[in-house]
């Protein structure tokens, strides 16, 4: 019985890739960012390799900035480029899986076009505020008193390619919100198709917070992946966190939302109590979306030490011919001026009890090498993008 556990450590990335400039993200660096608060330490990662890939070995290490304290570790690593045209969520999912784009999913970068507001307003019979990029914490202190005295929606976006809809929970119940997300998404095609609509409802009294019910409306993938050939296959899919979201539902056999990193660990640890044959994937959120995006090195260093706290119970829960694998989407550096994700290289640290470690294996071209090995792993036929890496088969 062999089980993969694909473990996404949200926007972790580790250094700027070399086209990173043309997405104004030169620089960017998220895991040496969060490397540098006094409350990072990840000496279990650190065991692992995770500070022997290319370009992070020298530059970071599991007590803060330096060599890696360690010449040898247990796992097999590298770093991956990314291939797609892209620096998001879905995007980086779907390479992850074997699916790279052709096309970079749409942005809009000065707001959605009058005719796609006016037919969403039409729909919902709401008004539309803000349509613009925001930040997600601002655009609820900026608009959400007039929000709640007009009952209009807030709706924005980002440098991603992604429309979220923002509405005070006393006004507008979460399900409510859903709805409204699923017309949205529902319009957003074709010239409009963007990657994500977001729900992101908040609660309390001014300046407001975001609650834990953020639900996610994605497109459905444009070809076939990883999900898809396992399940296809007769192998379970099974996702924890917003990986079903991602997907569109597409391809997982059963899965568990979450609603924050701790949840999303508990969860896995549960699964790896299971018996079943396949793949589960996961994905931890709190990195992106409560660190990342709010510019927070402090939280954000706390969350990866949190996580490699956590490493020797997952590792404890692998049995013989079980796979660990632990990646990135994306980056979303929270020492820059930027509070957009950035364009980075992902890292790639994996371990099982029959796999050789205190292996570098590089750099390698398109995050789609992770699917790719993961199919070949249980040798499914398949027609995915990527190499597999042969360390791990």
């Amino acid at each position: 019985m062999t089980r993969v556990f694909l473990i996404v450590l949200d926007s972790c990335g580790v250094g700027e890739m070399p086209d990173a400039a043309d997405f104004g993200d030169e620089g960017s660096f998220t895991l040496r960012s969060a490397a540098a608060s006094p409350f990072f330490s990840m000496p279990n990662a650190e065991k692992l390799g995770l500070f022997h890939i290319d370009g992070v070995r020298g530059v970071v290490c599991g007590s803060g900035l330096g060599d890696a304290a360690t010449d040898s570790f247990d796992g097999v690593v590298c770093r991956l480029a990314e291939i797609s045209k892209g620096k998001d969520t879905t995007t980086g999912h779907w390479e992850i899986a074997g699916l790279p784009l052709a096309e970079p999913f749409p942005t809009f970068p000065e707001g959605f076009p009058k005719e796609l507001l006016d037919a969403l307003s039409a729909e919902i019979g709401r008004g539309i505020l803000c349509n613009k990029p925001y930040s997600g914490t601002e655009v609820i202190r900026d608009y959400g008193k007039e929000h709640l005295a007009t009952g209009d929606l807030i709706v924005y976006t980002s440098a991603d390619s992604v429309l979220q809809i923002a509405a005070h929970d006393s006004l507008i119940p979460t399900e409510q919100l859903y709805e409204y997300c699923e017309i949205a998404r529902r319009l957003c095609v074709g010239q409009y198709g963007v990657g994500r609509i977001i729900a992101r409802p908040f609660t309390g009294e001014w300046p407001y917070t975001r609650t834990a019910l953020r639900h996610d409306f994605s497109l459905e993938p444009t070809g076939e992946t990883l999900l898809d050939v396992m399940s296809l296959a007769g192998f379970e899919v099974r996702s924890v966190g917003k990986i079903v979201d991602i997907f569109a539902g597409r391809g997982i056999t059963s899965f568990q939302r979450t609603t924050c990193n701790e949840e999303g660990i508990d969860v896995t640890l549960a699964e790896m109590q299971e018996d079943f044959s396949g793949l589960c994937f996961t994905n931890l959120v709190d990195f992106d979306m409560k660190y990342g995006h709010r510019n927070d090195v402090d939280g954000y260093a706390k969350a990866l030490s949190y996580f490699d706290t956590k490493l020797p119970e997952l590792l404890a829960g692998l049995r013989e011919d079980d796979l660990l694998m632990i990646t990135a989407d994306h980056g979303c550096d929270p020492a820059t001026a930027s509070t957009d994700h950035s364009r980075e290289y992902i890292p790639l640290v994996a371990y099982g009890p029959k796999i050789k470690g205190g292996v570098n294996v590089g750099t390698r071209i398109g995050f789609s090498d992770i699917g790719k090995t993961v199919a070949e792993r249980f040798a499914i036929s398949n027609t995915l993008a990527g190499e597999p890496i042969e360390e791990l088969l």
